[in-house]
């Protein structure tokens, strides 16, 4: 339900997989031959996944992770590699079954810090550029989350968790074995966790021999810092100076929390110990501090409006001279993410989706202009500055990430890591092209059309008509490891993907359509889409299916009462069926507000009734077409009884209906057995229907 920014997120939940094992896990192997050309569930848990590249200081090397996961072990672990900018060789600096992550490098470079895991607890470690002379440096008890060194390497800041004060402890006197829990407020749990402690910024002295734990500083107060549950180590940030600490921090609790998306950028002034709101009056998300190498800039991602997490994502800019803040990307009617300031603190590089792709972009400081650096369908989903070159990670529907080295100047682009060449060689992979059509009410709307990797043009097949999630946010050139566009290709499959409305890249306008609207514009442009392919004489009409997750399976769950026989085979995974009761049962809720218009009992809110009137459940007497539904337990943004009671509803109404219910899941399917079985479900229910 909430757009996604989830290379760090991954990351740690691989880590967190593999810590408490210790048989090692030989899976990254180079010589890995398929039997078949073709994508397959087993294919995409074989693929090395390359997260957050961290470039040296002396710009010329890249440090980076890559995740494995073993199908047979049920588990991911993650090493750490480098390559230099020079078209030097890569090198493993890892060899070990506890994951590594957070790396990056001491401001001299002599060293890389990063995080894993002893004796159960994750702490902080050192070794060489080389991989060499690993050395713990933390013994902070409960472990900790994240860290980053202080410019003049004299202190670290990190995060770890830290414990609520219970309100209840006297009701449990005597009683151990006692499971129940006691609220007397909201928020108390959040995406797929019970609310029980808080994530906080710490600051210690730093030594290569150690950290001087008895001295630790506690930054602000007691409230989440990095936000809960997408907010890593990037929401908090050295002044160049290394006498301040900024973090990003929403202070409120309870309901007031649950209502709210308004976080502030908060200095901590390590000389005088004290704290400022420097986002003081600015209502939205304000998040991911960073300094300017001269120390006279902070500039930060900021959205306006209190309660839209899916407001224009801004660039702003702090003058720590003058106090001025401002708007660099006012007139640019698009998302900035991934910022990086130059070594001259002149210019500001960014990442931003428009019309299907991320491309990277530069603020000139002094003019105020913005200028677009690369293009093509690709997703370049973070950059940074190596000397005069930029290095960024990407991705396209037929490529997992790699890094790449851009020329600024020219938009050029070499790549630097080639993680899953081997494998790539082997496979065939389905074309994608860009066509634009025309929605029912003759706006221009861009859709990708995926073919199989063998299409033959005189043939006949069967199409599913992809239904974004979201609802908001881009849908771009993203390579997924569940919902991946190539194995469903692979599978003899056309896909049908429209950036409807609600979807980012095509202006604000066209992105806030769909907020107290799910059920109309965007709906008319799913069956636009599907109605004018479905001319295509390679495409058989009678022999469409609709698929999707969390706002997806929302639209699914709706259009299987709305279609007018249209489709032959239904999958939602993790969607909203009953409106009124995902009122009440989530907890975000900012979201179901802005979305909804409000709650289902405000009888003059038009705007609320109208959404709630078009709630899926009120159609399922239409329910005709076969469905298989999808949940996760510990999904509690959509929770699973909004899967059962779809799926006794199909039941019930004698529709053929299967339900794939997942006990350790949350909003993703994370495991490599449960990602396998869920891609064989899903492909068994479509050819058993639509084949």
């Amino acid at each position: 339900m909430k757009k996604l920014s989830l290379f760090s997120l991954i990351a740690l939940l691989i880590g967190i997989h593999a810590f408490a094992q210790q048989k090692p896990l030989v899976i990254d192997n180079p010589n890995l031959v398929l039997e078949s050309n073709l994508m397959s569930p087993e294919v995409l848990w074989a693929f090395g996944r390359v997260s957050d590249p961290q470039v040296s200081p002396d710009g010329e090397t890249v440090l980076y992770g890559v995740s494995y996961y073993s199908v047979e072990q049920n588990k991911g672990n993650r090493e750490l590699y480098s390559v230099g900018l020079n078209a030097e060789s890569v090198k493993r600096l890892t060899t070990s079954p506890k994951s590594e992550f957070n790396a990056i490098w001491r401001p001299d470079g002599k060293k890389i810090g990063f995080l894993t895991s002893e004796s159960g607890s994750v702490q902080l470690w050192e070794m060489n550029p080389d991989g060499s002379e690993r050395t713990q440096i933390s013994k902070i008890e409960g472990g900790i989350s994240g860290f980053k060194y202080a410019p003049d390497q004299s202190k670290i800041l990190y995060t770890k968790d830290v414990e609520l004060e219970g309100k209840f402890e006297n009701l449990y006197e005597g009683l151990p074995l006692a499971s129940g829990r006691l609220m007397n407020d909201l928020m108390y749990r959040h995406w797929d966790h019970w609310v029980d402690s808080y994530s906080h910024v710490f600051i210690a002295d730093y030594s290569s021999k150690g950290l001087n734990n008895h001295k630790d500083i506690m930054v602000g107060e007691p409230f989440n810092s990095p936000l809960s549950p997408f907010g890593g180590i990037e929401q908090i940030e050295w002044s160049a100076n290394s006498k301040i600490v900024a973090y990003s921090s929403k202070k409120l609790s309870g309901k007031a929390a649950t209502l709210s998306t308004n976080s502030a950028i908060y200095f901590y002034n390590l000389e005088s110990g004290k704290t400022e709101n420097m986002t003081k009056g600015m209502m939205g998300f304000d998040v991911a501090p960073v300094f300017s190498p001269d120390g006279n800039y902070m500039a930060w991602e900021s959205m306006e409006r209190d309660g839209y997490e899916s407001d224009k994502n801004r660039l702003y800019i702090l003058n720590l001279k003058t106090g001025d803040k401002i708007y660099a990307t006012k007139d640019f009617d698009q998302n900035a993410g991934s910022i990086s300031w130059t070594a001259d603190s002149k210019h500001i590089y960014f990442t931003s989706d428009w019309h299907g792709a991320f491309q990277i972009y530069r603020f000139d400081l002094s003019s105020k202009e913005i200028s677009q650096i690369t293009e093509g369908l690709h997703d370049y989903r973070s950059v940074a500055i190596a000397g005069k070159q930029l290095v960024a990670a990407k991705q396209t529907m037929a490529l997992p990430t790699e890094l790449f080295l851009v020329n600024p100047k020219k938009g050029s682009a070499q790549q630097m890591t080639f993680t899953n060449k081997k494998l790539l060689d082997q496979l065939s992979m389905g074309r994608t092209e860009e066509r634009w059509i025309k929605t029912h009410d003759g706006e221009d709307m861009q859709v990708f059309v995926i073919y199989p990797p063998n299409f033959d043009s005189s043939k006949k097949y069967p199409a599913l008509l992809y239904c974004k999630g979201g609802p908001q946010g881009p849908l771009s050139q993203s390579f997924h490891y569940r919902w991946n566009y190539q194995i469903m290709a692979a599978n003899d499959y056309i896909i049908v993907a429209p950036a409807r409305r609600g979807v980012s890249g095509f202006g604000q306008a066209w992105q806030e359509q769909i907020s107290g609207d799910y059920h109309g514009k965007s709906m008319q442009d799913y069956l636009t889409a599907i109605d004018e392919l479905s001319k295509e004489p390679f495409i058989d009409e009678n022999k469409l299916g609709a698929i999707g997750a969390s706002a997806g399976g929302y639209a699914v769950y709706y259009l299987a009462g709305n279609h007018d026989g249209r489709f032959k085979a239904f999958v939602a995974h993790d969607g909203i069926f009953n409106e009124e009761a995902q009122y009440l049962e989530t907890e975000e809720m900012w979201f179901e507000n802005w979305d909804k218009g409000g709650p289902f009992w405000e009888k003059e809110n038009k705007v609320a009734q109208e959404a709630y009137a078009h709630s899926p459940h009120k159609f399922v007497q239409d329910w005709d077409t076969p469905i298989l539904i999808i949940h996760g337990e510990l999904d509690y943004r959509v929770v699973v009884t909004q899967g059962m009671t779809a799926f006794n509803a199909a039941i019930l109404r004698d529709v053929p209906a299967e339900y794939l219910y997942f006990p350790d899941e949350n909003h993703w399917v994370l495991r490599p057995q449960n990602g396998i079985l869920w891609q064989r479900t899903f492909f068994n229910w479509l050819d058993k229907w639509l084949k």
